[in-house]
């Protein structure tokens, strides 16, 4: 499905409401859109939100050989998936040059800048390492890919704990969760990409661009930067020309948004590994707010319990007295008790229905009407009815039905060879 194009309307109302210093969504030029992120059950796991921007992040581990040009060294792999279920616009089972492009600008983000201590993933020299695989899945676009996809996959690899191993000699022992704790990887520093949108040849320029404000841009500006404002790569594309000025304001303004979001994801990581070690809710299902699950739960409301005694019975004296006075009971003799008048003795009466009964009883039987049926007689050929009052009846059947038939198409037909030799006796005598 191809994408749905913008409006001449839509490209002119945006432009002129980035030249007016305005964006549809009421941020200003150098903010970001809301970002959360929360972690799965499972170390590696985690969901990264940028907005209505969605990206899912799981880093898995294996045992692999290593590569012969570096005997001692783990290997890092990424891989972003971008499907038509994130966006129509894109193709399935096909890589598309944005794909392309966003693989590559991860893997000079993350694996070249060195974030990752790839000799800390050797188990033994040249013959077994670690090989981490980050599978990134966009599950919603709306603009600004690779830095969510970037703050998934740090996020991820802090949160990723690879199993324990022991060597003696040649064997390689793999020990369970259960057995041993796992242990983390060894990571020096936070590389982020922050995405800078440029409009009208560079005049004007915007902070995280969201999808529309993506199809008008003149060219984007990536840059990947840690806390330490380290520049781990840039990355211009757009054929547009920049002047030194612009990078660097905005690599100044990449080192204070790089500050906030590593802060953040510390935040998350922090709230996760104490929720895990309390033994508390974590997990995708208990980030989620109760609205969004319980649609009719209602808010708790405080009930003040202070004074309920003298308030009820201040209520009680207020009320207005009963209007109908019960009698107390009457004694008779010891055991016994009477409330009220009661009702007469009916002692030795007879019931009407006793009555009724013996009069059904009483009444003479009614006649028995005799219903003579019908007997039907059923010949070959002849069916009779009788019956004490009526007449008798004769139904006959027609008789071989079939010749009849029989002699009629014989008459039909003789009748049609005479009129033809009328006909023929008729031409010869004209000729």
């Amino acid at each position: 499905m191809k994408e749905t194009p913008l409006s001449n309307c839509e490209r002119n109302f945006l432009l002129q409401a980035i030249t007016e210093k305005k964006r549809l969504d009421g941020r200003q030029t150098y903010d970001y859109r809301n970002i959360k992120i929360a972690f799965g059950t499972d170390y590696g796991c985690c969901i990264v939100e940028l907005g209505k921007t969605r990206v899912l992040c799981q880093v898995s581990c294996e045992i692999v050989a290593p590569k012969m040009s570096r005997p001692t060294e783990g290997i890092l792999f990424f891989n972003l998936e971008i499907s038509p279920m994130a966006f129509p616009g894109f193709e399935m089972g096909r890589q598309s040059e944005l794909s392309v492009k966003l693989n590559r600008l991860l893997e000079r983000c993350l694996r070249n800048s060195k974030c990752i201590d790839t000799e800390s993933l050797c188990v033994a020299a040249g013959e077994k390492v670690w090989q981490i695989r980050v599978d990134l899945h966009l599950l919603n676009h709306e603009g600004n890919i690779i830095d969510a996809a970037s703050i998934a996959a740090i996020a991820g690899l802090c949160h990723f704990r690879r199993p324990d191993v022991s060597v003696q000699g040649e064997e390689v022992t793999v020990y369970t969760p259960e057995e041993r704790d796992p242990v983390p990887l060894s990571i020096h520093h936070m590389p982020i990409c922050v995405s800078f949108a440029f409009f009208q040849q560079g005049i004007y320029l915007l902070v995280d661009p969201n999808e529309r404000e993506e199809r008008v841009m003149d060219g984007l500006l990536v840059i990947a930067m840690n806390k330490h404002r380290e520049i781990c790569t840039i990355q211009s594309s757009g054929g547009i020309m920049l002047l030194k000025e612009q990078v660097l304001r905005c690599s100044k303004v990449a080192g204070v948004k790089v500050g906030e979001i590593t802060e953040l994801i510390q935040k998350a990581l922090e709230n996760d590994k104490k929720a895990r070690k309390e033994g508390g809710k974590f997990g995708f299902a208990e980030s989620l707010p109760d609205k969004r699950i319980t649609a009719l739960k209602m808010e708790k409301s405080s009930v003040d319990t202070t004074d309920v005694e003298t308030k009820a019975e201040k209520i009680i004296l207020d009320a207005d007295p009963p209007c109908r006075v019960i009698s107390k009971p009457v004694v008779w003799t010891e055991g016994t008790a009477q409330i009220g008048e009661g009702q007469g003795n009916t002692w030795g009466q007879i019931d009407e229905s006793e009555d009724d009964e013996d009069d059904e009883d009483s009444a003479p039987e009614s006649p028995v009407v005799e219903i003579q049926s019908k007997k039907t007689s059923l010949n070959d050929d002849v069916v009779t009815l009788s019956d004490s009052e009526e007449e008798d009846v004769i139904i006959l059947q027609p008789e071989k039905p079939s010749q009849i038939r029989v002699t009629e198409q014989q008459a039909c037909s003789a009748s049609d060879i005479s009129s033809a030799k009328k006909k023929k006796k008729n031409k010869s005598a004209q000729k």
